[in-house]
């Protein structure tokens, strides 16, 4: 891990370079429009589902929030066990993880959630927030979700290999990628440390799972988000698959 730390910061430059240019060049989208909570099922819910973070979370990349991850992972746990499920949604464009422990949480509405499923660290790796900063803030807005919902099953995915989004092009692609498995490790162990159940990084198979930014979702994109955190939801976080590299 030393080395990969140690190439990424040989390659700051470069990302500083091409990073502006590919941002130059890259669309601006707003989150979706529609409903940020609801009810899947009939009667009293069974799983009550926040789904919070950064744009991801907020469903940037498609029209109508019945496409993001929260409504779409509630109908496929209401698909798979009959339960009725309500969801909610808290996503906000380009939020770090300080960000949404420190301007988030604390305004969410006195909801006894049982599942949360955090959507954050793209932006901080993007940012270039070093791997001691991410582990500070995304350590502590962990314990800020956890003391805030302390009988909520809490759920975080890691980063997915973005050496594959259709708008990152090369080498920058990689450059940044070094810093996604930096950030992987370091929030797989502070998943295992908190009791959060660490998710592995969504296989990227097919580039229609991009929306036209090449760099957010699409609808299908988030559906099989969604297929990849309920493949997992039964898991503890001792047992996640990606925690058993730390050992």
């Amino acid at each position: 891990m030393l080395l990969k730390s140690l190439m990424s910061w040989l390659c700051f430059p470069l990302y500083v370079v091409q990073g502006i240019y590919v941002r130059k060049k890259s669309m601006r989208l707003s989150p979706a429009s529609g409903p940020r909570s609801g009810v899947v099922g009939a009667g009293e819910p069974k799983t009550v589902l926040l789904t919070i973070g950064d744009s991801s979370a907020a469903a940037v990349g498609i029209s109508k929030t019945s496409g993001a991850v929260g409504p779409q992972l509630a109908a496929k746990i209401n698909a798979q066990t009959g339960e009725t499920v309500s969801w909610h949604i808290s996503g906000h464009n380009s939020a770090v993880s300080a960000e949404v422990r420190d301007h988030v949480v604390s305004n969410l509405e006195p909801v006894e959630y049982t599942h949360i499923v955090i959507m954050a660290g793209i932006n901080d790796m993007k940012n270039w927030h070093t791997v001691p900063r991410f582990k500070k803030d995304f350590g502590s807005l962990l314990y800020a979700l956890r003391a805030r919902f302390p009988e909520a099953k809490m759920y975080w995915h890691q980063g997915i290999d973005v050496s594959k989004c259709p708008a990152l092009p090369e080498p920058l692609g990689s450059i940044m990628n070094l810093r996604v498995g930096l950030f992987n490790r370091k929030g797989a162990q502070l998943c295992l440390e908190r009791g959060v159940v660490c998710v592995p990084p969504l296989p990227v198979v097919d580039p229609r799972g991009f929306c036209e930014d090449g760099f957010h979702a699409s609808e299908l994109g988030y559906d099989a988000w969604a297929d990849h955190l309920l493949a997992h939801w039964d898991y503890d976080p001792h047992t996640s698959p990606a925690v058993r590299d730390l050992v």
